[in-house]
């Protein structure tokens, strides 16, 4: 595991920064003692807080800068390198809250207290983020270099030749983000920008913010000389939710209204915008009432049990629908269908969720087990939707859960479609659960837009549970179906992104965007159904945004709908507005890659009236490609295969490796159409004779352009003959 193999080396540098010599005014700041080796998680010394490491292959570069020690030789080297945490000289943390979306700035410095000042090494930053967060950029100062990231389109990416390895730079967890800037000096002081976005919790009427902020002692500079300064700035917009209150010991912020309420902000484009159209959001909040009536329900479960899900995703969700059954009144009705290459059911028809039933199910869906061959979906969705084809005074819902993908992935969405629109406000709920990255969750999203329902991955292992059981408890917890907005139907100038509005659950708040051209109404209506089965109406003002960025606010959301829409119609058009909105707001698409920009500074000596002046003057910025940070469109061949979520990919044979780094900066003159990370795919499925003998090729090729190439990838190819 990745998160296991950055423990083991933050371990390694804890004991190896041991060798650093602090004087004798050094404060006691200690490592805490770990636990048994037996009892210690892979998550010991993973990051809660943003982090430097010093990366360290070679030990003998370990010492004080200011006090050499002449600590005793060392012999060998670390592989992998070790990671010292680096002590931290100053942080800020500022949020800024509008509605359910934080924007994070984290700025601090950090030294590199550890290395020789006659050596350099790479420094690694760890950014931990709270719930849903996307990174949104990185910015680097010393007193020699300078270095940010920044998105560029698929077809820039390819033009550029130096490409980072995958420990450069990418998802340690899916909720830490990793990223090595190259060769600092030792002893110098690195200043860091962090920003990333993330959601706000909703719960009974309040919002909470949790923000990775924990840091441990040992970053703490050890010179009592040094001081540590820390600085926390929350800003709350409350334009959308009238009324806020903040609780100090706690933070969370209170939603002052009990009942339904809601608002529509308008902003016009900035004049960067790729979209000259304006932007508007539509907010629904369910409010603190907690004696709404809830939807009686009609429920299926549709749970994929082949051979992937064996171990933890398998009895994760056997215990997420165990406590799912324990929520359902008397007066609900369910089931559940397990499918692999074939399909099995609880039971031939919708029960009464009476204690004895709901026992049963427990009692079976505890004995099942994986069960091999494909992954074949189309069939227990159907059975589901047909099951709930008569539903009468109740609101039918299906929560769908795999880890796999299919090949006519768009053929159902097309299916589902079509049979939603022919059963009109009677059609099932769709809530889809994607469970790490060998499924399509572009897919499963769609299929949640077109149902009416809501979309949630768990790509790390050890969230499965809980976070199944947040998107159980949302559907369950329905208060107002069949939601319409009168200024939606029929306008042509109005551009929706979900093509249904999703129901409101009363532990979430709905939020809906769109572009419109023209004018907008200055109110609308909206409608719905309770769960007592009354109307719902209420009429809501439209205003214009002040202090919020909406695009900014709304990024996130816009992009993984536009890439679900692309996805589904294949459409260049949709997929060009996902790459100039990602490169625009500094989100990650699927259209775009992250380069990390590398400027050396060089400093200058000038003479002005009799005194001498330094000037800073920085290279041409060098480029270095980032490996791929999205979560692509599935995987049918892990699919097939019964990989199971969380597995890695193969370690690239030794010569693949040479060829790659050997290669990267000819690639382009050999072969205009050709990228590397198609080359170490391809090579990643050979043998040894085969990429020994693509290697001979393209080295001949190579030379044609560049002789250091050959040189490098002769002799290994040598060796394997």
């Amino acid at each position: 595991m990745a998160e296991q193999d950055f423990a083991e080396a933050v371990e390694d540098g804890l004991k190896l920064v041991k060798r650093v010599y602090l004087g004798k005014e050094r404060r006691e700041v200690a490592p805490p003692k770990p636990p048994p080796l037996m009892e210690r998680s892979p998550s010991w010394y993973l990051p809660s807080a943003p982090m430097v490491y010093a990366v360290i292959s070679d030990p003998r570069m370990v010492d004080n800068p200011d006090i050499p020690s002449y600590q005793p030789y060392v012999h060998g080297m670390y592989d992998p390198p070790a990671l010292i945490p680096l002590q931290m000289m100053e942080i800020s943390l500022e949020i800024d809250c509008y509605a359910d979306t934080a924007i994070v700035l984290v700025s601090g410095t950090w030294r590199v207290h550890c290395v020789m000042g006659s050596r350099s090494c790479d420094c690694r930053i760890a950014v931990p983020m709270g719930d849903q967060g996307s990174i949104l950029g990185v910015e680097v100062d010393t007193p020699t270099k300078s270095c940010s990231t920044i998105l560029v389109g698929e077809k820039e990416s390819k033009g550029l030749g130096k490409i980072a390895r995958p420990e450069d730079g990418g998802f340690l967890k899916p909720h830490i983000f990793t990223l090595t800037t190259p060769q600092i000096d030792g002893g110098s002081n690195i200043s860091i920008k962090l920003r990333w976005s993330q959601k706000l919790l909703y719960n009974k009427g309040q919002f909470s913010l949790t923000v990775p902020f924990r840091f441990p002692e040992y970053v703490t500079p050890a010179v009592k000389k040094i001081s540590k300064k820390e600085r926390i700035q929350l800003n709350v917009n409350s334009t959308i939710a009238m009324g806020i209150s903040c609780k100090a010991i706690s933070h969370p912020l209170k939603v002052s209204s009990d009942n339904i309420f809601g608002g529509i902000l308008l902003q016009s484009p900035s004049l960067y915008d790729y979209d000259q159209r304006d932007l508007f959001c539509f907010h629904l909040f369910p409010g603190s009432q907690l004696s709404w009536k809830v939807f009686r329900k009609e429920v299926v479960f549709v749970v994929d049990i082949s051979d992937s899900m064996q171990g933890s995703p398998l009895q994760s969700t056997k215990n997420a629908i165990s406590a799912a059954l324990t929520k359902l009144s008397p007066e609900d009705s369910f089931n559940i269908i397990a499918f692999s290459s074939e399909t099995f059911q609880f039971s031939t028809s919708m029960e009464l969720a009476s204690k004895e039933a709901i026992q049963r199910a427990t009692e079976w869906i505890s004995t099942k087990s994986t069960v091999g061959g494909g992954t074949n979906l189309f069939i227990p969705l159907e059975k589901a939707i047909e099951m709930l084809s008569n539903t009468r005074g109740s609101i039918p819902m299906i929560f769908l859960v795999t880890d796999g993908s299919v090949e006519d992935e768009r053929n159902i969405c097309h299916w589902v479609k079509k049979r939603m629109t022919n059963q009109g406000s009677l059609s099932p709920a769709i809530h889809t659960f994607g469970i790490g990255s060998f499924c399509n969750h572009y897919f499963l999203r769609m299929l949640a837009m077109i149902g009416r329902g809501e979309y949630v991955a768990a790509c790390d292992l050890d969230s499965i549970e809980g976070q199944m059981k947040k998107l159980f408890s949302k559907g369950l917890s329905t208060v107002l179906a069949n939601i319409t907005i009168d200024a939606f139907d029929d306008h042509e100038e109005i551009e929706v992104y979900y093509s249904r509005i999703p129901d409101l659950s009363l532990e979430s708040p709905l939020t809906i965007c769109g572009r419109y051209q023209g004018s907008f109404p200055d109110g609308v209506k909206v409608k719905g159904i309770l769960g007592d089965a009354s109307s719902f109406i209420m009429d809501l003002k439209t205003q214009r945004a002040k202090d919020v960025p909406l695009d900014r606010v709304l990024a996130r959301q816009q992009i993984d709908l536009i890439t679900a829409q692309a996805w589904f119609s294949e459409n260049k058009h949709l997929e060009e507005k996902v790459a100039k909105l990602s490169m625009l707001t500094c989100n990650i698409s699927e259209y775009t890659r992250m380069v990390l920009l590398e400027k050396n500074k060089i400093v200058q000596a000038a003479k002005q009236s009799g005194t001498s002046k330094k000037i800073v003057v920085s290279d041409p910025p060098e480029m270095i490609l980032l490996r791929s940070l999205s979560v692509g469109f599935g995987d049918l061949i892990a699919t097939a295969e019964n990989i199971r979520p969380g597995s890695h990919e193969p370690k690239l044979p030794e010569v693949a490796e040479i060829f790659i780094k050997s290669t990267s900066n000819c690639c382009g003159q050999i072969c205009k159409w050709c990228c590397c990370m198609s080359c170490i795919n391809c090579c990643s499925k050979m043998n040894a004779q085969c990429v020994t003998a693509l290697t001979q090729l393209c080295t001949a090729l190579a030379c044609i352009g560049c002789l250091d190439c050959c040189s490098k990838l002769c002799c290994p190819s040598q060796d394997n003959q």
